[in-house]
């Protein structure tokens, strides 16, 4: 990506010259389904990213485009709503989101393009998040602490993206480093960094050009069903509040009798955060 064709397509929107900000996409090496289950995850950052050009507005508007989508949507910084373009929504729930922490905003213009494929698994929508939250950060002078953008971008997803996500897509975009796997523990948010020298070695990202999102897919109901295992272990165990507190006899003794589904998706939870 360009950062002149960058800034070119964007004067060419607005007539103006933008901050320029870049997030990156990530895979996740081990550790599926365990971050909202208050257990460990291995991403990395990637290479390919989401690019933002901003700029302010003198007005209270806020006009976006995406290339991917060739789209405009405009709306108000004072009456934030949800879009009826999926996409802008990950831009306006981040901002939503750092008006309800109390930081100050005024108009912008925006554009959006990268090279995350979308709905491919690489986390695009965090990276989107993340990007705006940065953008948002350098255009106003906000000086957002990183790990509070993370957590925003997350709240955004939450909010007006309607996925109930963990904190991993987010952190692993903000606080990525090159040739450095995260062990992050996503009940405490410590984690350290694991260098990723694979000697001759490559990780290989395949598209199978197979879309997916995670609005329309069965997470939030696999959210649904590993919180409906720790309510039945909690009966027993009150200390209990996340699969990371259960272990595999618990599961058998307290799950597998009530509900197959439910049993299986802890279980694999279970393991999972003792494989990290």
């Amino acid at each position: 990506m360009n950062a002149q064709q960058l800034k070119n397509t964007f004067k060419k929107l607005y007539n103006t010259e933008p901050i320029l900000v870049r997030s990156p996409g990530r895979i996740n090496i081990i550790g599926e389904h365990t971050d909202y289950n208050g257990g460990f995850v291995m991403p990395a950052a990637i290479d390919k990213a989401i690019y933002v050009a901003i700029s302010k507005r003198e007005d209270d508007e806020v006009h976006l485009f995406s290339e991917s989508y060739q789209q405009f949507d405009i709306s108000s910084i004072k009456d934030l709503k949800k879009s009826e373009n999926s996409w802008a929504n990950y831009i306006l729930g981040v901002a939503d989101q750092l008006k309800e922490r109390g930081y100050k905003l005024g108009g912008f213009n925006f554009y959006i393009d990268g090279d995350v494929p979308l709905g491919a698994g690489l986390s695009s929508s965090a990276a989107v998040e993340c990007a705006t939250g940065f953008a948002l950060d350098q255009l106003f002078s906000l000086s957002v602490p990183k790990m509070d953008v993370a957590l925003i971008a997350q709240k955004a997803e939450q909010t007006f993206a309607g996925v109930n996500c963990g904190i991993m897509d987010q952190f692993a975009s903000v606080f990525g480093k090159k040739d450095q796997a995260i062990m992050l523990d996503c009940r405490s948010m410590k984690h350290i960094y694991i260098p990723l020298k694979l000697d001759g070695y490559k990780l290989l990202l395949l598209n199978t050009n197979v879309k997916h999102k995670l609005a329309d897919s069965a997470y939030n109901k696999r959210r649904a069903q590993c919180e409906q295992g720790v309510a039945w272990v909690k009966e027993y165990y009150p200390n209990v509040n996340t699969l990371r507190d259960v272990d595999l006899s618990m599961l058998d003794t307290y799950v597998k009798a009530k509900d197959e589904e439910v049993y299986n998706k802890c279980r694999f939870v279970v393991k999972e955060i003792g494989r990290l």
